[in-house]
């Protein structure tokens, strides 16, 4: 076991599995683990297994009190449908404020783009919070937009480079 200052002791499979040295940490009622570092968000099984995800590839986090669960979005493909990753967590701790701040430090610049009655996308790029690394881009599309409509794909087009232009990219 391994005695953290912002969440409960790890048993030794949790920090052998996550790369990285542990900001927070929380044990989920499957027996997984959800754990923070610098550098990514991780879900450790068990047995040992590992899934992380570096924080600019986290679209959104979001935690339902009533139900203790945990909900976290990966970034998706210009059109694709999201995976999201749930777990039920037993005392999230200071696990839920270094989600939030890690996934905000991410985004660099973030545009609505409003098509036709008040619906269309935002345009998120992120980038890892250390600064290093390249910026990736996200688009949000609201309910009903087709990411396959030449409209939305010239108006997606014509935002990244406006963003690409705002940041000297």
């Amino acid at each position: 076991m391994r005695r953290l200052r912002r969440g409960p002791a790890v048993p030794d499979h949790v920090g052998s599995a996550v790369a990285g040295r542990l900001l927070a940490t929380c044990r989920g009622a499957d027996g997984i683990w959800v754990a923070c570092t610098r550098d990514a968000w991780w879900a450790v099984a068990p047995d040992g297994s590992a899934t992380s995800l570096p924080w600019e590839r986290i679209h959104r986090a979001d935690w339902d009190q009533e139900t203790a669960t945990l909900r976290v979005e990966p970034v998706a493909e210009y059109g694709a449908p999201v995976q999201a990753h749930s777990f039920t967590l037993e005392e999230p701790g200071a696990l839920l404020d270094v989600l939030r701040e890690r996934v905000t430090a991410s985004v660099l610049v973030q545009r609505r783009v409003d098509l036709a009655q008040r619906r269309g996308f935002t345009l998120i790029g992120r980038r890892p919070p250390s600064g290093a690394g390249e910026v990736t881009w996200a688009y949000e599309l609201d309910p009903g937009i087709d990411p396959d409509d030449p409209t939305v794909v010239a108006a997606a087009e014509r935002a990244l480079g406006e963003a690409r232009e705002s940041l000297g990219l």
